[in-house]
């Protein structure tokens, strides 16, 4: 069962479960519905506040598995910290509560780099640290952290959690997180061949190509409970640049890719995170390791969007 199914994480994430498990055995929900249709995946519209309508769905459908993607992200719960703080808190605890009621052997649910602050330090984060979030999503985050660490040392309910950097897809647009110029610098390096962006030339941060997320999604979901050591969240790495450093990737296939930069209220954020994150726990208890350069995510995003598209490069 995925709830935020139509998100730029789930609308991926379900298509890879579908094709592990089989269609007839995923049940995806959002608020909305999808934007492409599921072949034989199951959907039905859920708030992920409503805990009467999600009981009725996990009594009817009697999952094995929980992923919770449903969240508002760091820009977005800036404009509205209480809705923010709503809905990524209520939604978790509902799945919690609900989870240990109706005895769900697997929980997921994703944290963010966003739990980390201004006093983390910077290069090769650590698994654990200093975390003093200062955005209303990371705040939840962090909290959510503690949650899922509670419940397995309570209840001894398996949830697993990872915590994703900045994620990059061709496939789907963002959902109002402060990486998001990282997806959306390929659209205008196609389509007018200039772009604007509201981080400095040289904010470096953790991101990582969505094929690479989703896999490491399902690894950990595989991984035997007795090799999870991580009940909060676990780092994971992939890549980090700046949008200096990808600008300069994508003058190699489009030479004539103009960019400016004007930073706006998301170079705060983006300053409070890390710039390179360390992930030994995950690479030790699980095998993680990501397959997906700064190089050949480039060449990845530009060939498939060209399609998209309709543009040649």
């Amino acid at each position: 069962m995925i709830i935020g199914a139509c998100g730029q994480l789930g609308s991926e994430l379900t298509t890879a479960l579908g094709e592990k498990f089989g269609a007839d055995q995923i049940l995806a929900t959002d608020l909305r519905h999808p934007d492409t249709e599921w072949d034989g995946i199951q959907f039905e519209i859920l708030n992920a506040l409503d805990r009467k309508g999600m009981e009725a769905s996990i009594r009817t459908f009697k999952p094995t598995q929980i992923y919770l993607l449903a969240a508002m992200l760091s820009a977005k719960g800036e404009e509205n910290p209480q809705l923010a703080w709503q809905l990524n808190m209520e939604s978790l605890l509902h799945v919690l509560e609900l989870a240990v009621e109706y005895k769900i052997p697997k929980v997921y649910w994703p944290s963010s780099i966003a739990a980390f602050g201004p006093c983390t330090p910077k290069i090769d984060t650590a698994q654990d640290t200093i975390m003093d979030p200062g955005t209303i999503y990371g705040i939840s985050k962090l909290a959510g952290e503690r949650w899922c660490a509670y419940y397995f040392n309570r209840y001894g309910l398996d949830v697993r959690s990872l915590r994703y950097p900045g994620l990059i897809s061709h496939r789907t647009l963002p959902g109002g997180g402060t990486t998001d110029y990282a997806v959306d610098i390929f659209y205008k390096a196609l389509e007018s061949k200039r772009f604007i962006s509201f981080l400095d030339k040289d904010t470096r941060l953790p991101m990582m190509y969505m094929d690479d997320a989703v896999r490491a999604t399902i690894e950990l979901m595989d991984a035997p409970s007795d090799h999870i050591t991580v009940r909060s969240s676990y780092n994971l790495s992939g890549i980090d640049f700046t949008p200096e450093e990808l600008a300069n990737q994508i003058q190699k296939h489009i030479p004539d890719f103009e960019i400016s930069y004007k930073p706006d209220f998301r170079q705060k954020i983006a300053d409070s995170w890390p710039a390179k994150i360390k992930d030994t726990p995950a690479r030790e208890d699980w095998g993680w390791k990501p397959n997906y350069s700064l190089e050949k995510m480039v060449t990845e995003m530009l060939s498939q969007l060209s399609l998209k598209l309709g543009i040649s490069v």
